[in-house]
């Protein structure tokens, strides 16, 4: 995906439609970092509504966010799957530079995940991840949120194959990282089931590494396929 005005500005709409057909797999990255500059009291927004067909597979591995001074940015996600398709989602979180040094000093930034799949007695809610940091609101440098760390990253998982002893495999591994991770698993609809590993780190290489190392383990234990190595630099 290329953003044609190389960042987004305030009052600036990004929509993106992305359906994959039963049987077909997907790599969906963007062309460079998410630049999110000054807003000047608006907010610029990307909506993107994903459907996963049967049987169908679907990776979404943007680079980084990049959050300015005075940016407000919005991000909503509709995702709707196949109790048979497979998500992977891995994002990261960067604050941008500040004359002062100061790591945030954006207005907010708000990431939502929907994620529904189509049960037999209906569409039904799997999970609903919902990422807000306001830092003029309040101290989100301390403990209870970004804990001293200024960058995040987010890997989300819906899969027929994911289950606890996964969660716990993932959980491990981090630990061999510089981050601060948490696993948590949603209940299984339809027999699919959803993984949100959050962590928390100092710098853009360290969690891509820790996200590459995750997805790494699921490419080759579910598709003996290599770990991604997308060489854009």
């Amino acid at each position: 995906m290329v953003n044609p005005g190389g960042a987004y500005l305030g009052a600036d709409l990004f929509v993106i439609d992305v359906e994959v057909e039963a049987g077909a797999d997907l790599l969906l990255t963007t062309q460079s970092a998410t630049k999110v500059y000054r807003t000047r009291g608006s907010f610029a927004e990307q909506r993107m509504n994903i459907k996963l067909e049967e049987g169908s597979r679907l990776e979404l591995m943007p680079d980084q966010l990049i959050a300015y001074r005075e940016a407000s940015y919005r991000q909503n996600s509709h995702i709707r799957l196949h109790p048979t398709s497979s998500l992977v989602l891995a994002e990261v979180i960067t604050p941008g530079w500040s004359p002062d040094g100061a790591s945030f000093k954006y207005e907010e930034v708000r990431l939502r995940n929907e994620i529904y799949v189509e049960a037999g007695d209906g569409v039904k809610l799997l999970a609903l991840d919902n990422l807000l940091i306001r830092p003029p609101c309040n101290d989100v440098t301390g403990m209870g949120f970004m804990e001293g760390f200024s960058h995040l990253g987010s890997l989300v998982v819906a899969d027929p194959r994911v289950e606890q002893g996964l969660a716990d495999e993932l959980d491990q591994m981090a630990r061999e990282f510089d981050a601060y991770t948490g696993v948590s698993l949603t209940a299984s609809i339809a027999g699919t089931a959803g993984l949100v590993l959050r962590s928390l780190s100092y710098s853009t290489e360290e969690l891509n590494n820790l996200l590459g190392a995750c997805t790494g383990v699921l490419r080759e234990r579910w598709y003996g396929q290599a770990p991604l190595n997308l060489r854009k630099y």
